[in-house]
């Protein structure tokens, strides 16, 4: 090779050094965590969480953005769905999200510490909202039940693509979760069971763009045949409920899916020309 190629080369890959900004990485935009306050708190409970994220997401956590979820962010939530109130040593679910991942959704869930709220129901509710981008990872150093972890979910989402999520969506996405939560606990019904009968609901649903609340009573009556599955009349009003706020905000949610791919699908190309001078 010529010295003055090499020169060149040297002085290239000078330059594009100085135009990248220091400590960046994939991290800096596409990961995001949520801690509970509880957690965020405990030096204990927050190692035991990074401890999980680090072996299930097979990554270092350094420089990775973080946000605390406190309890007034979930009490406004849970106030306007079942009345709950917590405090601040009561929120302890913890969530990763990684954007860059994968293309499809996929959630991954600390069964041994998360109780109630399954893989499938973070899913549905997320793909309620309109996401369906990332790998996301839910944890919490003690047993909970997980309810509160969609709340840091959805803000790590916000995070990472800069994008709101209307508030009429989140209500809407969170009212699912708490619906079912309050399902399994007071009754024999399986998560896994109900998490199957709501999809096929919404799915139904919105195929036929029904809005009507009796209607969407008697398809979840003649789902629950169809499942076998022995629900109170109460809640299947409830999932009626639920599944008509969803079916009410999907213009919300059309036009949040239509700005983050937006924002996923930009990349900067206002470089390129000079970079490829350079090369060439």
């Amino acid at each position: 090779m010529h010295k003055n190629s090499i020169i060149i080369i040297i002085l290239s890959i000078t330059i594009i050094g100085m135009l990248i900004p220091a400590g960046f990485s994939a991290n800096d935009y596409q990961i995001v965590i949520t801690y509970g306050e509880t957690t965020k708190n405990n030096a204990e409970y927050k190692n035991t969480v990074d401890s999980f994220f680090e072996n299930q997401a097979h990554m270092d956590l350094k420089g990775v953005n973080s946000k605390i979820i406190t309890a007034n962010e979930v009490n406004k939530i849970s106030s306007t769905i079942t009345g709950k109130s917590y405090n601040s040593n009561q929120i302890f679910s913890s969530a990763l999200v990684d954007l860059g991942d994968n293309d499809n959704l996929k959630v991954s869930v600390d069964k041994s510490k998360i109780t109630t709220i399954t893989g499938d129901m973070y899913l549905s509710a997320l793909k309620s909202a309109g996401i369906t981008n990332g790998h996301v990872y839910i944890t919490s150093p003690v047993t909970a039940t997980g309810e509160s972890a969609l709340a840091g979910i959805m803000n790590s989402y916000e995070v990472a693509t800069d994008v709101e999520i209307p508030a009429p969506v989140k209500e809407a996405a969170n009212k699912e979760i708490y619906t079912q939560a309050e399902i399994v606990k007071e009754s024999n019904v399986s998560a896994d069971d109900l998490s199957n009968l709501v999809d096929d609901v919404k799915e139904t649903v919105k195929e036929e763009n029904i809005t009507d609340y009796q209607t969407i009573v008697n398809i979840i009556n003649n789902t629950t045949i169809n499942y076998n599955i022995n629900l109170t009349y109460n809640d299947i009003e409830n999932l009626a409920e639920s599944i008509e706020q969803i079916q009410n905000v999907q213009g919300d949610i059309n036009s949040y899916q239509t700005e983050v791919n937006d924002v996923l699908n930009t990349t900067d190309t206002s470089n390129t020309g000079f970079l490829d001078g350079l090369f060439n």
